[in-house]
């Protein structure tokens, strides 16, 4: 289903002291994704891209059950699962890993760190939502420890609705997820500057 097609960027991971997954969009592409880079201050960053084949994580929407994305959905899940022990295998501990995305690649980065919850450096989802018809806090268990989380929407947004991005939001930070959702009026299926100013803020300012 998905290769492990990485694009690496910023600090060798042997060098650096902090990672960041950025993971792309339905139809994006691994490079579309680093452009944020030029936005975010991540020089001291190692820097993963992984690819979807066909240029995307799963065929259908987020909203369908979970059932119907499958096993696409799985196989993307076990793709970030094992970059982040690759990762922690060069000495980078989780608290300074980050994961971040976009639309589906946001989905992603929320129901991964929902699945496997623990001390990260930051979730950052770029206009996304945990996965499925319906979610429920008993479907996730576990402590975020205080990781500080970001979730952006518009509203309205074509793909993801903000009750659904509102609902995420609340059972990460039942998790105690260390939470910040800004929901942006008519901005359209897009991440504006304001959004990487906040992350800025949020996540990397010195």
């Amino acid at each position: 289903m998905h290769e492990k097609k990485v694009i690496y960027a910023g600090k060798r991971l042997a060098e650096a002291g902090k990672a960041i997954i950025l993971i792309h969009g339905r139809g994006g592409t691994a490079e579309n994704i680093l452009s944020l880079t030029e936005h975010l201050e991540l020089d001291e960053f190692a820097i993963l891209a992984p690819q979807a084949t066909r240029n995307t994580w799963y065929p259908y929407s987020f909203l369908v059950p979970r059932q119907q994305n499958q096993p696409w959905l799985n196989a993307a899940l076990g793709l970030i699962g094992e970059l982040v022990n690759d990762i922690m295998l060069t000495g980078i501990t989780k608290e300074n890993i980050f994961i971040s995305g976009f639309s589906q690649g946001a989905c992603l980065s929320l129901e991964f760190a929902a699945r496997n919850p623990g001390r990260y450096g930051g979730i950052i989802a770029f206009t996304g939502g945990l996965i499925g018809d319906k979610i429920t806090p008993d479907q996730y268990n576990g402590d975020f420890l205080q990781t500080p989380v970001f979730i952006g929407t518009s509203d309205p947004d074509p793909h993801i609705p903000v009750e659904r991005a509102k609902q995420s939001e609340q059972i990460l930070r039942n998790m105690h997820a260390k939470t910040t959702l800004k929901i942006y009026k008519d901005l359209g299926h897009m991440i504006s500057l304001e959004q990487l100013d906040t992350v800025n803020t949020l996540f990397f300012a010195s």
